[in-house]
């Protein structure tokens, strides 16, 4: 057997021990079969946790093909998918072009479900023209769903439902989850202590609160840049410094990025940071920190380990940027992403919403739209059920 399909499958037998919101769904749909005859198209990334996502897709009676999102897909996990007999495309060596090339093989095997992450197979099919072979499909994040809702608004016909529009994956995986992996993965991958530090969180969603809260328990001095005024008001209520990313520049040790947004992080702010400071971003795509403008402005660059660079300014100053500024979360040496218990609940979303889609597509509208709230009801009893949280 290959090594990385031993190692992979050791690796998916825990994590698929530890969610048991998809072991029953998955249950279920072993007598149900929803999704017979379906051909589920996917992009999303490619590691332990979403293998028992499509574990139960596969169950259901579906047809997978799929891809990672770039730099975050995990070789053992493919090599395992691949085993399966799922037609899983990507590596985690790949760049960004050859992960675009990899999102049209998956629209080339024409799925009439798709399961997207940041909207690239909802934009794939609009400008092939397919959208009006397509049942419907659901958006795992924010930026994907803003996507929908402004450069591909009015141009897809099918339902799409939303995840991160649900109030149980706001608060269950992004405030709490999203929060405390983030700084798991800066303190796994710098080996730097967070007490004392000074911590700018750019973006006070929902992403950005955990990051903050998780931060400020760890014993970090936390200000939030947000252009958003009511919620630059609630951080400030919260007890956060507020600030514009200028104005707070010369105070940070280390930023991190959480909008959705390209250039919060933009050239304007580099000639401002104290030496040393740690840039790092948690959004989905890789846009959020201005990366080319910083690497003009460099003198110089050195890679450092794995996902740490090492930016020097001809001024003698040095920024050190994780990941290249893609997500950090699912980076560096041994990625681990979010909790397991979280991403149970988010992908028992998933699951749930694409049962929707196609038993009563009648009940959604075309395009972007929220998780039914009997759903998301379902879900938060199950996971109460799970957590045993009378005890």
């Amino acid at each position: 057997m290959d090594e990385r399909v031993s190692a992979g499958r050791a690796r998916i037998e825990w994590i698929r021990s530890r969610m048991p919101l998809l072991a029953q769904a998955r249950a279920e749909f072993a007598v149900s079969r929803p999704f017979e005859g379906r051909r589920i198209g996917m992009s999303l990334h490619l590691e332990p946790k979403t293998a028992v996502l499509l574990e139960a897709l596969q169950a259901g009676g579906a047809e997978i093909i799929a891809t990672g999102n770039h730099g975050s897909t995990q070789d053992d996990i493919v090599a395992v998918l691949r085993s399966t007999g799922m037609t899983v495309f990507g590596a985690r060596s790949d760049s960004f072009e050859q992960h675009l090339r990899n999102v049209q093989s998956v629209l080339d095997a024409e799925p009439d479900i798709v399961l997207d992450n940041g909207g690239d197979l909802a934009a794939g099919l609009v400008a092939r023209g397919r959208t009006a072979s397509v049942t419907g499909g659901t958006e795992e994040t924010t930026s994907g769903g803003a996507r929908l809702r402004t450069e591909l608004a009015g141009a897809v016909p099918f339902p799409v439902i939303v995840i991160n529009d649900s109030l149980l994956k706001a608060i269950g995986e992004n405030r709490h989850a999203v929060g405390q992996s983030v700084v798991e993965s800066f303190m796994r991958i710098t080996n730097l202590m967070v007490p004392g530090r000074h911590f700018i969180v750019v973006g006070y969603g929902w992403c950005g609160r955990g990051i903050a809260q998780y931060l400020r328990a760890f014993g970090g001095q936390v200000a939030i840049v947000e252009v958003d005024v009511l919620k630059a008001f609630e951080a400030a209520l919260d007890g956060y410094r507020v600030g514009s990313a200028t104005e707070l520049a010369t105070w940070a040790d280390v930023i991190i990025t959480a909008t959705g947004r390209p250039d919060v992080i933009s050239a304007d702010v580099f000639p401002l940071l104290r030496d040393g400071v740690v840039l790092a971003n948690s959004g989905h795509f890789p846009t959020e920190i201005d990366v080319p403008a910083l690497r003009e402005q460099a003198a110089s660059v050195v890679t450092v380990a794995d996902a740490i660079e090492r930016i020097e300014f001809a001024d003698g100053r040095h920024v050190v940027l994780l990941a290249g500024g893609r997500m950090v979360n699912l980076a560096g040496p041994a990625p681990k992403g979010n909790s397991l218990e979280s991403m149970d609940l988010g992908f028992l979303l998933q699951v749930l919403s694409l049962e929707r889609v196609v038993t009563a597509p009648e009940t959604l509208l075309p395009g972007a739209q929220p998780v039914p709230h009997d759903i998301e009801r379902t879900i938060a009893t199950r996971f109460l059920a799970a957590l045993d949280a009378s005890r």
